[in-house]
């Protein structure tokens, strides 16, 4: 049986922490914490990515999400 964790990377420059990323990243912990997503997903602070201007910045697998919110990044966990 092999088992995979989704890397979920979150920016964390000053722009995205000012766009609600320290809320993003506790609300995403939070919600993967229920049985059914509990260990399927490992997230990663990550300096700046230069995308500031559609803050917060996330990535899923190889998808990059832009000015993003809980619901849209576990809607991309759930389809990766």
């Amino acid at each position: 049986m092999k088992h995979t964790r989704k890397l979920v990377f979150i920016c964390n420059g000053s722009d995205c922490k000012q766009g609600g990323a320290k809320k993003l990243y506790k609300e995403l912990k939070g919600l993967t914490d229920e049985p059914a997503l509990k260990g399927t997903c490992k997230f990663i602070k990550t300096k700046c990515m230069d995308m500031c201007k559609t803050a917060p910045n996330v990535i899923v697998g190889d998808h990059f999400c832009k000015k993003t919110t809980a619901d849209k990044v576990l809607a991309q966990i759930k389809k990766s």
